[in-house]
């Protein structure tokens, strides 16, 4: 079992979902965790449950005051930062033709600016303590596309880059930086928000179904310790199969008027 001991973890969107199921695993195998979300009372429950290796920070990561708040209480309570997880997000559904540039933006503002924020942020803590890791979360979206999630594709192809990058810089720092893509998550921001209301479900993954929060966080967890000590720059995938092929359902053909049904 990878571990994490003595690890002190910055968790942004810890609150709920994926970075919930994060937040739990990463103190479940030694780490301290600091529990990152703009909801207060979820985020609050989230680190109360996980006991004295964790405290809640409000945070919007699109404010950079919000980011210099969360790494001062973190090493200032923890005595270190290790482990960036750069997990909150939002998505929008909207054909590229129809989204007002205030919607747009604030998916920019939230997943790639705030991404840029927490890694700039982090950095500091980082280079002194000779080195720590840095996981930020894309997307499979990051990797393809998907018909009207324009504004959060671009995000997450955004993500992606900007982690090469950092890498690129940072390496001599003893820093890592990777990317993760999940596909489809079983969450709730994966049920009301990915799906659209005029999604068809008809295209199926290799494995048949959504991904556990606790799969990623196993990813997670194990980018974050030195297990992946030689792993920079790189993409991680966990789509369920998605990019090595879909599949259409087939339908049946109506044989009195040969039209599919």
């Amino acid at each position: 079992m990878t571990r994490l001991d003595g690890a002190v973890a910055i968790i942004t969107g810890a609150a709920r979902g994926q970075g919930e199921a994060q937040a739990k695993m990463f103190v479940e195998r030694g780490a301290k965790v600091v529990v990152a979300d703009i909801l207060d009372a979820e985020g609050e429950q989230v680190a109360k449950s996980l006991g004295d290796d964790a405290i809640f920070q409000h945070l919007d990561v699109s404010e950079p005051d919000g980011w210099q708040a969360c790494v001062s209480r973190a090493s200032e309570h923890f005595g270190s930062i290790d482990v960036l997880i750069n997990n909150a997000a939002i998505i929008d559904h909207a054909p590229l033709e129809s989204m007002e540039l205030e919607r747009y933006m604030r998916l920019v503002n939230v997943n790639q600016v705030g991404c840029f924020l927490g890694m700039q942020a982090v950095v500091p803590f980082m280079r002194e303590a000779g080195g720590g890791s840095i996981v930020n979360t894309s997307s499979i979206m990051g990797l393809t596309g998907l018909r009207s999630l324009g504004a959060y594709t671009a995000t997450k192809f955004a993500v992606r880059g900007m982690t090469k990058v950092a890498a690129m810089e940072w390496g001599r720092y003893g820093i890592r930086v990777n990317s993760v893509h999940p596909g489809f998550v079983d969450t709730e921001m994966a049920k009301t928000g990915a799906a659209g209301d005029d999604a068809e479900h008809d295209i199926l993954v290799p494995l048949r179904r959504m991904a556990r929060p606790e799969e990623i966080a196993e990813l997670m967890v194990f980018l974050a310790s030195p297990a992946s000590s030689y792993c920079t720059g790189s993409e991680f995938l966990a789509d369920g199969g998605w990019l090595a092929g879909v599949e259409p359902a087939i339908r049946k053909r109506d044989t009195r008027g040969g039209t599919p049904r």
